[in-house]
């Protein structure tokens, strides 16, 4: 009997698979259990069209990412910092701080956690700051930190 699944089964498959099984098995365990349903021609169905809609979304999501990204690429931000006595900065430069100023440039949230810092900001100078936006696309810009 081909059922899909509606759960992980040990043995068995995954979510959503259609796999071969005994009527036994499936009579007895995966039916009254509601690990399963039967494969028929309205399950495959909803089946089919559920994975379509996760690819479109995957799809936009992808999208979107990448007009994010060309809109971050190239952008320059200017963090002013204070400095003590010896010309070094009070603290450090944070992604926090980076996300903020990203925020009011392009006027969309952003995620503090997505920023990458390559170094600890610590000094005065130009930094080059990577963005993730997607795992399959990360838009680079600029960060210059001034007195």
């Amino acid at each position: 009997m081909k059922v899909i699944l509606l759960c992980d089964v040990k043995g068995q498959g995954k979510k959503d698979q259609i796999v071969e099984v005994s009527d036994g098995y499936a009579r007895n365990f995966l039916f009254p259990q509601k690990k399963a349903v039967m494969a028929d021609a309205k399950a495959t169905n909803e089946l089919k069209n559920k994975e379509d809609a996760k690819q479109f979304r995957a799809r936009e999501e992808l999208r979107a990412a990448k007009e994010l990204a060309a809109k971050i690429a190239g952008c320059e931000l200017s963090i002013q910092m204070g400095h003590g006595a010896d010309g070094r900065l009070y603290g450090s430069v944070t992604a926090k701080d980076i996300a903020e100023k990203l925020e009011a440039a392009i006027g969309m949230p952003v995620d503090k956690r997505k920023i990458q810092l390559k170094e600890n900001v610590r000094a005065y100078g130009k930094y080059s700051v990577d963005y993730k936006l997607h795992p399959e696309v990360s838009a680079t810009f600029t960060v210059l930190v001034h007195e």
